[in-house]
């Protein structure tokens, strides 16, 4: 596992690129679609040259960027298209977010929004793995608190929601000494969360401050104030990949604490929330397959549920 690194959400003098050709949804035709992207050390901010309808805020995985959002989700054209204007957060490499975080993240939100002429009338987060974690508990603070942006939505993709559940699924992932790959992250995700909260047998407790549910105990508390926000959570639970390549049971796997959490919050806030299972969906820009990718998202109908009115 890659060391965690803290980056400062930095705001410095932008650089504008403004007209770039992109192929339209015909395959046999090119449109020229004049963009405005504007890019900073925090994030990169396009916008549509048509009215803006919406602005969907985009958290990368753990170790992913901006470059990695566009490759792997294909989602820029035709979120322009529709007139939403896009924002692709250079904030990753976290699992959870301090106090502190919630507060720069959501300062430098209110300078994006001031500074480049958005409207915050409609307004969606979402993030791939770790990246929804932070998606989730950042929306749950724009809701809690007074604030320019308020989000409509929030969805996450494949997302580790359960650090406590993370760090039980380590422990068994070194106990059964199978994939190469699952060892070495395991074992760093024992040895950071250990060092931050403490064995969970006597500080159950700062795994529940820290994460976005805890199934252990049905904690939601972080999620506290979604009650008038629309939520999507999708996953794809392809048992039989998971199995086969790093021998890891449903338990195990990220879908298994998402789907635990959806029957949390739909008793909690009914129609607002949505479990997502896709299927045969999940393959990498490579080409290869893997369940915990952007791709099991379908953009079309996430675009519409964006820029629907309920």
């Amino acid at each position: 596992m890659k060391p965690y690194y803290y980056c400062l959400l930095l705001l410095f003098s932008a650089c504008y690129n403004k007209v770039k050709e992109v192929p339209s949804f015909n395959p046999n035709k090119k449109i020229t679609i004049a963009l405005d992207t504007i890019d900073t050390e925090a994030y990169e901010l396009i916008k549509p040259s048509s009215e803006q309808k919406g602005i969907l805020i985009l958290f990368p995985g753990f170790p992913e960027t901006p470059n990695t959002i566009k490759q792997e989700f294909k989602i820029v054209q035709p979120a322009l298209k529709k007139g939403i204007a896009l924002v692709l957060m250079k904030f990753n490499q976290r699992l959870w977010l301090n106090t502190q975080e919630k507060f720069r993240l959501t300062a430098t939100f209110n300078q994006l929004f001031a500074n480049h002429d958005l409207d915050s009338a409609n307004v969606f987060i979402g993030g791939f793995s770790s990246g929804g974690n932070i998606s989730l508990l950042l929306t749950n603070h724009l809701a809690e608190t007074d604030n320019l942006i308020q989000p409509r939505g929030v969805f996450i993709i494949d997302s580790p929601v359960d650090l406590l559940g993370l760090y039980e699924t380590a422990q068994r992932n070194i106990k059964r000494n199978a994939s190469s790959i699952s060892i070495q992250e395991s074992a760093g995700i024992i040895q950071r969360f250990e060092r931050d909260f403490g064995n969970p047998e006597d500080s159950l407790e700062n795994y529940e401050i820290a994460s976005v549910y805890t199934k252990k105990t049905n904690n939601i508390h972080n999620l506290a104030h979604l009650k008038d926000i629309k939520i999507r959570l999708y996953t794809e639970p392809n048992i039989q990949w998971w199995q086969e390549n790093r021998q890891n049971d449903y338990e195990d796997m990220n879908a298994y604490y998402i789907k635990n959490l959806s029957d949390e919050l739909i008793q909690k806030y009914g129609r607002n929330v949505k479990y997502i299972a896709t299927k045969n969906r999940g393959y990498r820009a490579n080409g290869k397959q893997h369940p915990h990718s952007w791709a099991i998202v379908e953009i079309d109908d996430l675009l519409k549920w964006i820029l629907a009115k309920n």
